[in-house]
């Protein structure tokens, strides 16, 4: 089986042809700037390692008809026709309280997918753009959701509730939702894979460290708490997004500041975090580069985050009880040995101990905890593709009748 797993933005669209069985990933490859001037894909395969090209496209339509002919290309692709694609996977942000697990798309999916815009703006039109696009240039193929919220519909209630009128959760569904979720699944599995214990017996903490940011707890294999809350914007202060702020404060910017909401809205989400901080970038690494020349508000904004992770951790092992593993993963996770000290710098009393020379640079998988340390402390790439590759094929071969 074939399945390409689509991840659409507002503007741009991944891609990777996989082959779920092998777990090989014969394509993969980005079109950015859809709908934009200067129009460009980015392709990989088995067969060369990079190829880039300019190319306009008005919209995703033309972008999913691009990535086709470029899968189906003599010289750059790796099927012969159409056909020889099983399924199409899709990354979708938001689930609501409806999907706890991935689902085979069709109208009435797609009308539940619609009805989360409201609380997922920034992305689930953006889903539902490719969805439509890969609906109109190749027809009845299966197609299948896969949602970042629900890996999180484990939450209990204490968790996932937020302390207002009971009313706006019943008919609003005001609640946390938590993001990531299929990241945090993949970690989990493979963390558990590789302490060869079943993930059942496991209490484990992973830290998604990336220009979005989330950490979860996964108690035996189960989601019972997150960092991000309703919207993608709470937890820890990310590249861009402010995290958690006291909602009094979020008020007093509107009312002294003269901000309408969506405005308010535009500076948490767009303007903050370590950018808002430093004034210099929303990238670690040009923050870690300007911290190490001594620029203090780069300083200052690598220790926000850190802090707040380590808050997250240490209130995590409480929720649970203990903890067995903590695992980092994403971009900062897998690359940035400064951000993931500071991350467990200080919990030596809930026996963590890292091993700094394992840890040093951008690692592969693997244990950076010392041997004496009573939690491992793994660094475990995601793989969010795969997931939702292996999620399509289940659901696939269930129509097909297949075990």
């Amino acid at each position: 089986m074939k399945v390409l797993v689509i991840n659409a933005g507002s503007t741009s669209l991944k891609y990777q042809l996989i082959e779920p069985e092998t777990q090989t990933v014969m394509a993969k490859g980005v079109c950015d700037r859809i709908g934009l001037d200067c129009g460009f894909i980015k392709h990989s395969s088995l067969k060369e390692s990079s190829y880039k090209a300019e190319i306009d496209m008005k919209d995703h339509a033309k972008a999913i008809q691009v990535v086709l002919e470029i899968l189906q290309d003599s010289k750059h692709g790796v099927i012969q026709s159409l056909s020889e694609i099983d399924a199409v996977g899709h990354r979708v942000v938001h689930g609501g309280e409806e999907f706890y697990q991935s689902v085979l798309i069709d109208e009435n999916v797609m009308n539940s997918i619609e009805k989360c815009v409201a609380i997922a703006p920034l992305h689930n039109p953006a889903n539902i753009t490719g969805i439509r696009a890969c609906a109109s240039v190749m027809g009845d193929l299966p197609q299948v959701a896969v949602f970042d919220t629900a890996f999180h519909h484990t939450l209990p209630p204490e968790a996932y509730m937020y302390a207002v009128p009971y009313e706006y959760y019943k008919k609003y569904a005001l609640r946390k939702y938590g993001f990531h979720g299929t990241s945090h699944r993949y970690v989990s599995k493979r963390t558990a894979q590789l302490l060869g214990r079943p993930l059942e017996e496991l209490r484990l903490v992973v830290c998604h460290l990336g220009g979005g940011s989330s950490v979860c707890a996964v108690k035996y294999g189960k989601s019972v708490d997150t960092s991000m809350g309703f919207t993608p914007m709470d937890g820890l202060p990310m590249g861009t997004r402010s995290g958690s702020i006291d909602a009094g404060a979020a008020l007093y910017m509107i009312t002294q500041f003269g901000l309408s909401p969506q405005e308010l809205v535009e500076i948490l989400n767009k303007k903050s975090g370590v950018l808002g901080v430093s004034g210099i970038s929303s990238d670690f690494r040009d923050l870690e580069i300007a911290a190490a020349e001594g620029n203090e508000r780069a300083m200052l904004a690598r220790k926000m985050f850190s802090y707040a992770g380590k808050k997250m951790i240490g209130s995590y092992i409480a929720a649970m009880g203990g903890v067995d593993a903590i695992a980092f993963t994403g971009g900062i996770g897998e690359n940035d040995e400064g951000m993931r000290a500071g991350f467990v710098e200080g919990l030596e009393c809930f026996g963590i101990e890292l091993d700094l020379e394992k840890n040093k640079g951008r690692r592969t998988e693997g244990v950076i905890s010392k041997p004496e340390s009573k939690v491992t402390v793994l660094l475990v790439p995601t793989n969010e593709e795969l997931m939702i590759a292996l999620d399509t094929k289940e659901i696939v071969d269930s129509l097909a009748g297949k075990k």
